[in-house]
């Protein structure tokens, strides 16, 4: 049986208080993938804030 583990790189963290109507970890992960990295957004809860994560599964 092989398991895999998922690692990830933050790219950039962004605060979660930003102006309304502002997304600026959507908008830096959306030109990241324009250059071909599978960049993603998700929330770190104990900082409270928005991480642009690259995932790399290695088996």
């Amino acid at each position: 049986m092989t398991t895999a583990t998922t690692e990830r790189t933050v790219l950039e963290r962004f605060p979660a208080g930003g102006p309304r109507g502002s997304w600026p970890a959507e908008e830096f992960a959306h030109a990241r993938r324009l250059e071909g990295l599978p960049a993603e957004v998700v929330m770190d809860l104990a900082t409270d804030n928005f991480l642009v994560v690259v995932k790399a599964v290695n088996s």
